[in-house]
Order: structure tokens, then sequence, then C-alpha cells
């Protein structure tokens, strides 16, 4: 079977075993915040498919695993700590989601999930169409684009470490995160985490239909701005912080990191 289809298909098939049994424990303890855990942890198991299975040239791919694994770790690593702090208590969107889907809650979070395990394998073309290259010499484009991904992958762990370190004081209970990079933006994270997709898609670039991967900093950026990232962010802080939160919104970039406003 070509690579090309054998890859996607093996990936959605151990992904999505994996959302079915993180399904049966979210059901079991009425908490399906724990999908995103998996979600972040399912990178990891797809680099894993490609290393094992992928005929690409071997330093390329090395490199696309070791990338796409340390990602994975670090972003499914923070999200086990953040959920797993508190299983016994639902994030507030997937309560609302809950209330919404109600009675029929838990079979549409089956869907749920497995449309998570989906989205893994789609936002996973760059990957299959980079670790398929037999191209025996890396060019300088993908070492740029490898090295902007480091790059994001580190900044986007700092913003994470800085909100946690805040969050940790007693003292900023019901505060607004202004520490290093959020004093910038009101969403670094999410920056940062775009900055990853562009990455590698410039990473992606050189290889055989490498402009496919397009579609991935497309379709992040997309929820980011439209969709789960940026307005249901907001308007959860709005709801739990009123004007201390209008105020940084005035003050702050919405995204990209700038100096404060006046």
């Amino acid at each position: 079977m070509n690579q090309c289809i054998q890859l996607p298909l093996i990936s959605f098939a151990t992904v999505s075993i994996l959302m079915i049994l993180s399904w049966i424990w979210a059901y079991r303890i009425t908490n399906a915040g724990i999908v995103d855990i998996f979600w972040a942890f399912n990178f990891l198991i797809i680099a894993i498919v490609i290393w094992l299975l992928a005929d690409g040239f071997e330093m390329r791919k090395n490199i696309l695993c070791a990338l796409a694994g340390l990602w994975s770790l670090r972003l499914g690593i923070y999200l086990l700590i953040r959920v797993g702090s508190h299983l016994d208590e639902e994030e507030g969107r997937y309560k609302q989601l809950r209330e919404e889907w109600a009675p029929n809650a838990n079979l549409k979070f089956f869907v749920f999930f497995q449309m998570q395990a989906l989205s893994n394998v789609f936002l996973a073309i760059p990957f299959f169409i980079i670790a398929v290259n037999t191209a025996s010499e890396i060019s300088i484009i993908e070492y740029i684009g490898a090295g902007m991904w480091l790059l994001a992958i580190i900044g986007e762990g700092l913003s994470d470490w800085q909100l946690k370190k805040f969050k940790k004081n007693p003292a900023n209970k019901g505060k607004v995160c202004e520490a290093g990079f959020w004093n910038y933006s009101r969403h670094p994270n999410y920056f940062f985490q775009l900055m990853i997709w562009i990455s590698i898609l410039v990473f992606a670039l050189p290889s055989a239909y490498g402009w496919i991967a397009v579609v991935c900093p497309l379709a992040i950026g997309l929820l980011i701005f439209k969709v789960t990232g940026i307005p249901m962010t907001e308007e959860q802080s709005i709801r739990s912080k009123g004007d201390l939160y209008r105020e940084y919104q005035r003050t702050t970039s919405a995204f990209i990191p700038l100096p404060k406003r006046k």
C-alpha cells in the first residue's frame, strides 16, 4: 500500500482506539476535559508510527519525529498536570457542552473524542509528507523550519510556565496574569501554537506536495481566532474577572506580543 495512505490509516486506527479508551475513562469520571491530554499525546503516537514505518530519508525523519515528540510530550505533560489536578471537576467549557448536549451528552462526547482523533491525523498531514521524502540532502529551508519549530516549542512552554507560576500564588487569585509574555499578549500560548504550525509548513515545503501543509496553520488559525481559542477564552475570562480583564483587553495585544498600549 502507498505510504501516503498507509501511514494516515494506521495512525488513525491507533489514536482512535486510544480515544475510545479515554472516552470510557471520561464517562466513568464525568470529565470530558481529559480529551485535551490525549489529543496532545496522540502526536507522539503518530510520530512513533512514522518513525517505525516511514521510508523517507532517515535523518529528516529523525528530526521530524524528535521535534513532534518533544512538542507532544511538553504539551501533553502540561495538560496532564493541569487537568489531572482537578479530575473531579470538569472545566467550564466541557460543562457547558454537557448541558447543551443533554440528554445524549455521553454519545455526543464519544463522537467528539473520535473527531479529535481525526483532527490529530489531519494536522499530521505535514508529518506524513515530510516522512516519505527520500531526498538524501536536507535543504536550508527545512533547517530553518525545524529551528523555527524548536523556538516556538520553547516559547509555548515558557508561556504555559509563566501562567502556571502566576496561578500557583494564592495572592493572585482573581487577578489577571501579566507576567512575562502575558504582559505583551493576552494569548502568547496561542501565538506560539500557531507559529509551530507555520514552522511545520516551512519544514514541509521542500518535500513533494509540501504546499498542502498550508491547510494546518489555516485550520489552527481558524480555531484560534473564530472558534474554540480566543473567543471562548475571553468570554470565560470576562465572566470570571469582569472589569479587570476588560482593562487588560484595552491595554494589551490580543495575539502578537507587542508593547502595552497606554
